[in-house]
C-alpha cells in the first residue's frame, strides 16, 4: 500500500508540474486559444508607405546559446540552457532602461539590468509543442517595440503582441517564424515556418490573408508591395505581383 500511494504522489506531483511553466519559474496564464488560424481574407486598407521603424539606440547586451545576457563580460541575466536549439545571431533589444531577451526555450523575459532584475517573462509558443520533449522553441527573429506593446514570434509556432509594462499577452495567433518580420500602420507581415506569408492585423492578431512563398526570408515593405527574396505582393490584398 505504501509503495501504492508513492507512486500515485509522483504521479500527481508530475501532472501538477505539467501545468506549470516547464522552464522559468513563475505562474502562467493560457497563451492562446486553441484551434487553427483562421484567415479572413479582408483586404488592408490606409496602408503607409513606409514601414514602422524602431529608435535606432545603443544597446551593448549580448546572448549567447545557453540564455545567458551579457554586458561585456558581466552576465546580467542566467536562463536555462536547452539541448534543442538552432544556431542564430540573436541579440537582445534595448527600449529605455531595459532590455528584451528571446530565449532557446521559448520565453520572452524583459531585464532591468540595473539591478539585473526580471521583470516579466512570457511563453512564446503553443503548448501542444512542448510534448515529446524535443521541440525546438527558440526565439531568433528580432523583438520589437512600439509604444507600450512587444511583438514577438518564435519557433514554437506563436506569433504574440503582449503588454509591454506587464508582459500580459494582447492576442497570440498560431504562426511561427524564424525571420524579421515588419509592421506598417496596422498590419504586421511575418514569413512563417510554414512557408507562408501573413498579414495579420496588429489591433487583435486577425490574419488579414496568407500568401503561399516557393521560399521564406524576412519580408521587406515598400509604397505597399511587400517583397520576400525577389517575390512580390500587393500589400492590401496579397495577390502575387510579377
Amino acid at each position: 500500500m505504501r509503495r501504492i500511494a508513492c507512486l500515485m504522489g509522483l504521479v500527481l506531483m508530475m501532472g501538477a508540474c505539467a501545468k506549470h511553466d516547464p522552464i522559468l519559474p513563475g505562474e502562467r496564464t493560457a497563451i492562446f486559444d486553441s484551434g487553427a488560424p483562421v484567415v479572413l481574407g479582408l483586404r488592408i486598407d490606409e496602408l503607409p508607405q513606409q514601414a514602422f521603424s524602431a529608435p535606432v539606440v545603443e544597446c551593448p547586451y549580448s546572448q549567447d546559446a545557453s540564455n545567458v545576457v551579457w554586458r561585456g563580460d558581466k552576465k546580467i541575466f542566467s536562463g536555462f540552457p536547452t539541448s534543442n536549439s538552432v544556431k542564430s545571431a540573436a541579440r537582445p533589444v534595448c527600449d529605455g532602461k531595459y532590455v528584451y531577451a528571446g530565449l532557446t526555450t521559448g520565453e520572452l523575459v524583459k531585464i532591468n539590468p540595473a539591478g539585473r532584475g526580471v521583470v516579466w517573462i512570457a511563453d512564446i509558443y503553443r503548448d501542444s509543442n512542448m510534448t515529446g520533449g524535443s521541440s525546438i522553441l527558440d526565439i531568433v527573429a528580432p523583438v520589437v517595440v512600439r509604444g507600450d506593446a512587444v511583438y514577438a514570434g518564435g519557433l514554437g509556432d506563436a506569433f504574440c503582441r503582449l503588454d509591454a509594462a506587464r508582459g500580459t499577452k494582447k492576442w497570440c495567433v498560431g504562426v511561427g517564424t524564424a525571420h524579421p518580420f515588419v509592421i506598417a500602420g496596422d498590419a504586421i507581415f511575418v514569413a512563417a515556418t510554414d512557408g507562408a506569408l501573413y498579414a495579420l492585423r496588429a489591433s487583435d492578431g486577425a490574419i488579414y490573408w496568407r500568401s503561399e512563398l516557393k521560399w521564406t526570408d524576412a519580408p521587406v515593405y515598400d509604397d505597399g508591395v511587400i517583397t520576400v527574396d525577389g517575390q512580390r505582393f500587393d500589400a492590401a490584398t496579397g495577390r502575387a505581383m510579377k
